[in-house]
């Protein structure tokens, strides 16, 4: 009985140590799910707005929502950027699970173009003092001749009334028809992102048709942004309680004891962001173009031809994420192609003018976007463009030379070459040429180890003629 009991109690004592445990490895999670609860991840958005830029904020998101944070912040300073990175950066905030505050900072920063679309999809917009907003015409419509004015027309019940900026009609829209249909389709994007959000409607349209730009302290004034702040401190004060929507159910954002955690881009960032470079992108294609032409040159060198390939594949990948002219790009190889044919089948000078003609302007053509951000130095295109005619003028100068050069092969080379008699006769006889013994004939006497030029060839006899002067082929009678 004194056994049982001793066992009752260690079964007892043993079932209170795991009960400890369970609470200890409960209140641990519960403290672990209250840091990450208010966790705020804040993620930089800063520079002209590519494929690189779209991946770290996607990303960016996707990790805040496993990590289950609270908040997350995107800092934005951005002149402006792809449409198709801002579209899929969009995508991403409205079906983020967490909120999402856009907030235009430090000082100085600025929202404009793509970056007024992003703050008016994010579930809070905030701006710091001296910042602005705007300026999101469709650069293809506005970089050439400037914002389009909001068109007016006379109400018909009411003449002397004009049309409002948010009334203004399809037709009535200034441009080509493609201009209009590129613009309608601008401003029904950042108006429907305007009342998803309960922003100013009004205004959104007027920047896109308008161009028209906000300070900070205007853009509260109008319902543009929510709230403004100079730090994240005030920030995160001033969204601590406020609710919003996201994924189709209302959030409140509890804040009281924030940690804010700063995202870093990473080595992946980093890479797409060098290669998604238009001048780094152009520099790949050409490389991969030269290795490949060399290898074909050469074949069985083995590392043009490698070099080649990973440069040419890796410059088609960023190519295919970037906005390129396709017809840009077909000059570019039509342009190449002629020079290598210049190269192989010479025509002085016509394939290969032609060719470095089409190669520059298909490289000047390649990039399908106005931004100076994304466009290819003209000094990297001078440079491929004098590299590539002087391989070609080297190749041509190379060929003329050769044109002009005597003749080493064949019966050509014998005419005109000397021979050295073996021994003296008169009509027919034995001389020396080339290291070898011929029959030769000729119409005048000739005397042992006198020079003769060759001046015909029948079969296995030349026809020969006195000489004067020396020869690179002359042979002695004695060889």
């Amino acid at each position: 009985m004194k056994a049982i009991g001793m066992a009752g109690q260690g079964f007892g004592s043993l079932r209170e140590t795991s009960w400890r445990a369970v609470l200890l490895l409960t209140l641990i999670s519960a403290i672990s799910t209250g840091l990450r609860a208010q966790e705020v991840r804040l993620v930089e958005l800063q520079g002209a707005i590519g494929p690189a830029t779209a991946d770290f904020v996607i990303r960016s998101l996707e990790n805040a929502s496993e990590a289950g944070a609270e908040l997350v912040v995107l800092r934005i300073d951005t002149p402006g950027g792809l449409d198709l990175a801002m579209r899929d950066i969009i995508r991403s905030i409205l079906a983020s699970p967490v909120p999402v505050a856009g907030w235009v900072a430090p000082g100085g920063a600025r929202a404009a173009s793509a970056g007024t679309y992003i703050m008016y999809a994010s579930h809070f917009a905030a701006m710091a003092e001296a910042t602005n907003i705007g300026s999101s015409t469709p650069v293809s419509l506005g970089g050439g001749d400037g914002p389009l004015p909001i068109p007016t027309a006379p109400d018909q019940e009411n003449p002397d009334e004009q049309q409002a900026p948010g009334e203004t009609s399809p037709e009535s829209l200034p441009g080509t028809a493609m201009e209009r249909k590129v613009l309608n389709d601008a401003v029904a994007y950042i108006k429907g992102l305007a009342e998803l959000r309960g922003r100013n409607r009004e205004w959104a349209e007027r920047t896109v048709i308008e161009a028209a730009n906000l300070p900070a302290s205007e853009a509260l004034a109008l319902n543009v942004i929510d709230l403004m702040a100079n730090d994240i401190d005030s920030l995160l004060d001033q969204l601590n309680g406020r609710s919003t929507t996201a994924e189709n159910r209302t959030v409140t954002v509890d804040l009281p004891d924030p940690r804010v955690v700063s995202v870093e881009p990473d080595w992946r960032h980093e890479f797409l962001a060098m290669i998604t470079n238009p001048n780094v992108a152009y520099i790949l294609l050409m490389v991969g173009v030269y290795g490949l032409i060399l290898e074909f040159y050469n074949p069985g060198m083995g590392l043009p031809g490698i070099t080649g390939v990973i440069c040419l594949l890796l410059g088609a990948f960023a190519l295919q994420m970037l906005p390129i002219n396709y017809a840009g790009l077909a000059l570019i190889i039509v342009g190449i192609g002629l020079m290598v044919t210049e190269a192989l089948s010479p025509s002085f000078g016509v394939f290969g003018l032609g060719g470095v003609a089409a190669f520059v302007l298909g490289s000047i053509m390649l990039m399908d976007t106005e931004m100076q951000a994304f466009q290819i130095s003209l000094a990297i295109i001078a440079a491929f463009a004098v590299a590539s005619a002087g391989i070609f003028f080297y190749a041509l100068g190379a060929v003329i030379m050769a044109r002009r050069q005597r003749v080493t092969t064949g019966q050509e080379a014998i005419l005109g070459a000397i021979a050295i008699a073996k021994e003296d006769f008169t009509g027919s006889g034995h001389v020396r040429a080339f290291s070898e013994d011929w029959k030769a004939v000729a119409e005048f006497p000739v005397k042992k180890g006198e020079e003769l030029e060759i001046t015909a060839i029948d079969g296995l006899v030349l026809s020969v003629k006195q000489h004067e002067g020396k020869s690179p082929h002359t042979d002695s009678a004695e060889d």
